[in-house]
């Protein structure tokens, strides 16, 4: 038996002397009571209490010695460490593998053109675009925008219920953002693109403070809205700062009838002479008188 083992059996040696201490001296009390002389009457109540005060000191020692008891007795008798077992490893058996039919090779046609997968680019604005800079101010490179937020509901910051998926009909559209350290007159661009392909743009030199709150806004005709995936892109120059993308859902209404025009037989009266000729007469011959000859008398 190990230390430990000892203090576990004293503890309920000391319990099962408790035990009796207590009832013993409950039923000595009792008896006590129904003693006629006084003397043996206290004597016999003595003991009792006794025996309940023995009881309480047992508990005492039955709780102390399992808290402090195992350090001292491990501080006089050190323990031994204990060799444990260790597991012997057990061969596991190799499966053998059966052999198998081998496939002859069969002749794979390879393609003359393979679609490699191109890399998507950096953002960029298109050439015709840059053809357009109004600006000479040198962007500023630390100018940062905040991630774009759409709604329907107006330019406004913040935005009124931003949503990336709207349903058709959907109408003017903002791209709300936040900005800091712009330039003033710098070139600033806005894209919209839908599904890789250019719509809308805008472009012009910043007119706004260094620091705040802005908008990029497309308004077309309802119509417009095919459904897919819409992407606006913001520039600084010719450097990109953020985009942002939104999906459209539903068929656009259909855009309104114009009016064909209609092919009526027109009559055109006939053409008037500008001037009404007026005939001349032509000239009267007149005949010269003959002179007739005079007879001298």
């Amino acid at each position: 038996m190990d230390i430990q083992s000892g203090v576990i059996a004293i503890v309920i040696i000391a319990l099962i002397f408790a035990f009796f201490a207590i009832r013993n001296g409950l039923r000595t009390i009792r008896s006590a009571r129904k003693m006629t002389f006084y003397r043996l009457r206290r004597q016999r109540e003595a003991t009792g209490w006794r025996l309940l005060g023995l009881a309480v000191l047992v508990l005492g020692i039955a709780v102390v010695l399992p808290v402090y008891g195992l350090p001292v007795a491990y501080e006089y008798f050190p323990p031994s460490p204990t060799a444990s077992l260790t597991p012997s490893i057990t061969p596991i058996p190799s499966i053998t593998l059966s052999p198998t039919i081998t496939l002859s090779p069969t002749i794979t046609d390879t393609p003359v053109v393979s679609d490699t997968p191109t890399v998507t680019p950096t953002p960029f604005i298109p050439a015709a675009i840059q053809a357009l800079f109004q600006s000479a101010v040198t962007p500023n490179p630390d100018a940062v925008f905040s991630q774009l937020q759409f709604t329907t509901a107006g330019s406004g910051y913040p935005a009124v219920n931003p949503n990336t998926l709207f349903e058709n009909p959907v109408g003017h559209m903002y791209g709300i953002f936040t900005y800091d350290q712009m330039l003033p007159g710098v070139q600033w661009t806005a894209l919209w693109m839908r599904q890789g392909q250019l719509l809308y743009y805008e472009t012009k030199p910043w007119n706004g403070a260094t620091g705040g709150s802005g908008y990029t806004d497309w308004n077309p005709s309802p119509d417009k809205w095919a459904p897919g995936i819409y992407e606006v892109q913001i520039f600084v120059g010719e450097l990109f700062e953020v985009s942002g993308r939104f999906l459209v859902e539903g068929n656009p209404p259909a855009p309104p009838a114009s009016r064909t025009p209609t092919a009526t037989d027109t009559i055109f009266p006939s053409p008037r002479p500008l001037f009404t000729p007026v005939l001349t007469p032509s000239p009267v011959r007149t005949l010269a008188p003959i002179s007739s000859g005079t007879t001298t008398p």
